[in-house]
């Protein structure tokens, strides 16, 4: 078992009920939740590995690959779509060379898709990790990202 999982496993006392903050805190150490991890949860847990599965396949916040260095997030709520969040989304798959979902070769930004940041006011929003950029036009994507590369 990875020391870093171990460490954390053993700040906690292996109830059922700590299935999402183990799963939170293993992916804050790798960015990601790694198959052999999800076993150790499973076994530290004393439930099937198609139960910490389940549970991380749920929520949306857990992730089974490697993310990027940032995170790219377009806002895809009402105000944001009524005013152009998917061409944001279009220039910004352009620009990385990736599809909604995937992370860059380089390993430097993953795109997703969010329901709302609650910026509402600012559409189209798109945050990169806590960065906000509110009314975002798509001529000014390649500016933007160029502050991240």
């Amino acid at each position: 078992m990875d020391e870093r999982v171990k460490n954390i496993l053993a700040s906690f006392r292996g109830h059922r009920s700590e299935i999402i903050p183990i799963l939170q805190a293993v992916q804050h150490e790798f960015g990601y939740l790694p198959e052999q991890e999800m076993k150790e949860i499973a076994k530290f847990l004393r439930v099937p590995e198609s139960q910490v599965y389940g549970v991380a396949t749920f929520y949306a916040q857990f992730y089974f690959t490697p993310r990027g260095k940032h995170e790219i997030k377009v806002c895809l709520g009402t105000a944001c779509h009524v005013r152009g969040a998917n061409k944001i989304l279009d220039a910004l798959e352009r620009e990385l060379g990736i599809c909604c979902g995937e992370t860059t070769s380089d390993a430097l930004f993953s795109l997703e898709k969010v329901a709302c940041v609650g910026s509402c006011a600012l559409a189209p929003v798109v945050m990169i990790d806590d960065n906000v950029y509110g009314r975002l036009e798509t001529k000014k994507v390649k500016e933007v990202l160029g502050k991240y590369a």
